[in-house]
């Protein structure tokens, strides 16, 4: 991957990079701070994150927003607490109170007993607290105008659901889960489980899939360094799909495959499914599926001139 050496605003620049969220910022609040810093002409976020959350939130510049769909659709990982006793009208901190539990009486043994019941496959009904579009507006600017959509419930899986704190009334978990898990609903649905209710008073997203083991950097940090060592954080498009097939194309083949054409290849090298392609230099083109065992066509092509 190569930066390009211009420092001039509005750069065509291409890459991911990691952000630490901080907690009060919408997330398109953050990407519009960060597109600035870098100087970027393209740039989207990838998994919004609530106001009050923090962590991971990974901004796709240039060609890599071409990938972002891989990382909204990646599992993830976050850290919550909850606190029993006490509902609020949008599921976290930032809420209404709505009910309350003067006396919570709930055991560790009770607490594990509910959170056993939310590991693996289940449905969940989207909070109208969320970011998800209906008409093309998100939920939850119809919730602060008091109007209830119908949201439907969707699969998630929880992968793993680990109680790391506890004392009596505020409960920490680490949470690995599914794309399109709501952890507020989560916190709530735990609650209502334990029949006092809950709420999420500090979210944090650990990582998103596939970035587990890369640092983060957070909005302060980059203001501390010059636009040429920030767009040097950028990491490539292909980190994105870390775990899909590659495939190296000689010059011609690449020429081919620009032009639209079936690229024939030897049958023994065809791995069923999207693959990542890679001219002779390494550097990433794009995405390529096998049409037959031996027939390998573009699924969606980069337009980055290496």
């Amino acid at each position: 991957m190569t930066h390009p050496k211009s420092t001039n605003p509005k750069d065509p620049i291409h890459g991911i990079l990691l952000i630490d969220k901080p907690q009060g910022l919408s997330s398109n609040g953050v990407l519009q701070r960060v597109k600035s810093l870098l100087g970027a002409k393209k740039a989207g976020h990838t998994g919004s994150l609530d106001p009050m959350a923090t962590g991971m939130l990974p901004i796709c510049f240039g060609e890599a927003t071409k990938v972002s769909q891989y990382l909204l659709e990646a599992d993830k990982c976050y850290t919550t607490t909850g606190l029993l006793g006490v509902k609020t009208n949008t599921g976290d901190a930032m809420g209404d109170v709505i009910a309350c539990v003067d006396n919570v009486d709930v055991s560790l043994d009770q607490l594990q007993a509910a959170l056993a019941q939310f590991k693996g496959k289940s449905k969940q009904i989207p909070s109208m607290f969320s970011a998800l579009k209906y008409q093309g507006k998100p939920l939850y600017q119809y919730a602060r105008k008091g109007v209830e959509i119908e949201r439907e419930a969707r699969e998630i899986i929880i992968y793993d659901l680990h109680l790391d704190a506890f004392d009596g009334k505020q409960f920490k978990l680490t949470v690995r889960c599914s794309k399109g898990t709501y952890i507020r609903n989560l916190v709530e649905d735990i609650g209502e489980k334990l029949g006092v209710g809950a709420h999420v008073t500090e979210l944090r997203r650990l990582y998103t899939a596939g970035f587990d083991s890369n640092t983060m950097i957070t909005i302060e940090q980059l203001m501390e360094r010059n636009l040429e060592e920030r767009r040097a954080l950028l990491l490539p498009i292909e980190s994105a799909v870390p775990t899909l097939p590659r495939f190296t194309l000689s010059a011609t083949q690449v020429q081919q495959i620009r032009q639209g054409q079936i690229v024939t290849t030897d049958p023994i090298h065809s791995v069923p499914g999207v693959i990542m392609l890679f001219d002779e230099t390494h550097s990433f083109i794009g995405f390529g599926e096998w049409q037959l065992p031996h027939e390998l066509k573009a699924k969606r092509l980069l337009a980055i001139v290496s």
